[in-house]
């Protein structure tokens, strides 16, 4: 199997390395914080209009008419640079399943949007008190929608299949809640809220296809933010002295950056392998579950090393090591942590 980008995908994956090395410094993110804002709309409108933001999607919807794979690329740069644009929210969760399930009609009017960065897109998949479909209306809640309080639309699962909701529709309230990172989400509370259902599928169907492609991109993202959080680690001690010399001289530091090395390999090399599989139509099940308890498992062990090797430096909020190891443990519990991937993998292996 050969895991190695296309022509095509490796370009996206070299022009959003060159749009987030330029744009989200570590100042820039400092300054974002500084000021509350958790969305970089001014990234995500550069990603955009390079073409980056729709390159999955059909050519003649605003898209390169790029696979999976060049999505995960682009996750994976997310991860690395701790960028706050919704890669995972409005591309992965709302974009794909719409141009996979969606209308011609819901396409054509949705797909254009997300690609030139105009609307912002996320979906409430965390399991609350459930939605209830009661014709052209819905009702319900659900915790933890990541951009919450961001999005203009939202994708909602219900007992009688997945709909769309605009955000300014009646009956709609969203809540902030605080998260590990301290980047919100929102508590979504829907009454007789006017709702489209999405194409004819069924509700199990639509989560079935997009739980793989979301815990994918979890995967990747995490991948991304361990080979940021190694290489930040790697340099702090060649540089760091102790005793008259580099402590990446001493045989216990450099053992603890070997095993997070090889801990990030994992991680990359799985989740690649999961991103690859979904990309070229073949059964990903398995994969995806052994590429999450990597994510969740090596994925924690790699920033831990990390911020230990970092020593008090490593939890300054002025360093930006911090962003990568929250990042890593909120993205670990997102959907499902280590325990049930391992349940996940012995149900596929059972059966």
């Amino acid at each position: 199997m050969d895991f190695d980008f296309s022509e095509e995908e490796q370009a996206i994956y070299d022009l959003t390395a060159q749009i987030l090395g330029d744009k989200v410094t570590h100042e820039h993110l400092r300054e974002l914080a500084a000021a509350d804002v958790h969305l970089d709309r001014s990234t995500w409108l550069t990603l955009a209009d390079s073409g980056v933001v729709g390159a999955a999607f059909p050519e003649a919807h605003g898209g390169s008419g790029l696979g999976f794979l060049a999505v995960s690329a682009v996750c994976e740069l997310v991860g690395r640079h701790a960028a706050t644009v919704p890669m995972l929210e409005t591309v992965v969760m709302v974009g794909l399943p719409i141009a996979e399930f969606g209308t011609a009609d819901q396409q054509a009017d949705v797909l254009p949007r997300i690609a030139s960065g105009a609307l912002i897109a996320t979906a409430a998949l965390v399991a609350g008190d459930g939605f209830v479909r009661s014709g052209d209306t819905v009702s319900g809640s659900a915790p933890c929608v990541p951009m919450g309080l961001d999005a203009d639309l939202f994708l909602v699962p219900t007992d009688d299949g997945v709909v769309l909701v605009d955000a300014d529709a009646s009956g709609l309230t969203r809540t902030a809640q605080r998260t590990t990172t301290d980047h919100p989400q929102a508590l979504l509370t829907l009454v007789a809220t006017p709702c489209t259902r999405l194409g004819t599928a069924g509700t199990d169907e639509v989560l079935t296809w997009l739980s793989l492609r979301v815990d994918s991109a979890i995967c990747s993202t995490l991948a991304g933010a361990c080979k940021a959080a190694t290489a930040l680690a790697a340099d702090y001690a060649k540089v760091r002295h102790q005793f008259d010399r580099p402590i990446a001289t001493f045989q216990a530091v450099s053992q603890r950056a070997g095993d997070a090395y090889i801990d990030t390999e994992g991680v990359n090399l799985t989740a690649r392998q999961a991103a690859w599989r979904i990309a070229d139509g073949r059964p990903a099940e398995r994969e995806v579950a052994i590429a999450r308890w990597w994510a969740s498992e090596a994925g924690f062990r790699v920033v831990h090393a990390a911020t230990h090797l970092h020593g008090g430096v490593g939890v300054d909020r002025d360093y930006p090591l911090h962003r990568f190891y929250l990042m890593a443990r909120q993205l670990e519990l997102t959907l499902g942590n280590s325990e049930e991937q391992l349940v996940t993998l012995g149900d596929l292996i059972a059966g």
